[in-house]
């Protein structure tokens, strides 16, 4: 009788919609919590992307409409051809267009290994100036040879916070 409720209890587990592997609950519209995150971020995206396009497409074409109005109002051609553009579909492109860049921009690189030796620095990693991430052990630049010029990057600055005086600039006592 307990092997037949284990078994039925196992039976009420589903598996994940997008067969990830996980099981998915029915709050989560059968999936795991991972592709549920996934699946309420798309759709964020998508409505952001679809009132971007849309906020774009109406002020062009209402502006085009009044000033077309106003400057051919005797011409019922002009107004012909303006009443046709709002028909026209919206072309995909355009969506794609939008939701591309904040897809990239969601995840940002992170680097935690050590440039030379490829070991995980996690919190205690050293960022060089030369824009790589090193372990204790690489962080000096003579230690990973850094492809960073420090001596002419402290001559410029020294250079532009020290001018130079010229005897042109002096007054002869």
């Amino acid at each position: 009788m307990a092997e037949e409720q284990k078994w039925q209890e196992a039976s009420n587990h589903v598996l994940c919609a997008n067969n990830c592997g996980f099981f998915g609950s029915p709050t989560t519209l059968n999936m795991c919590s991972k592709c549920y995150k996934d699946h309420c971020m798309k759709e964020r995206q998508m409505s952001t992307a679809k009132i971007a396009v849309e906020k774009s497409l109406t002020h062009p074409q209402h502006e085009s409409k009044t000033s077309v109005a106003e400057s051919s109002s005797s011409s019922s051609s002009a107004v012909a051809s303006v009443s046709v553009l709002p028909d026209q579909p919206i072309s995909n492109p355009v969506d794609a267009d939008l939701v591309s860049p904040l897809s990239t921009a969601v995840k940002p690189q992170q680097r935690n290994r050590c440039g030379s030796c490829k070991k995980r620095v996690g919190l205690t990693g050293f960022a060089c100036k030369c824009g790589t991430t090193f372990c204790g052990t690489h962080r000096y630049p003579e230690k990973h040879d850094c492809s960073y010029d420090f001596k002419t990057v402290g001559k410029e600055a020294i250079a532009k916070a020290n001018p130079v005086v010229k005897a042109a600039k002096l007054e002869k006592i």
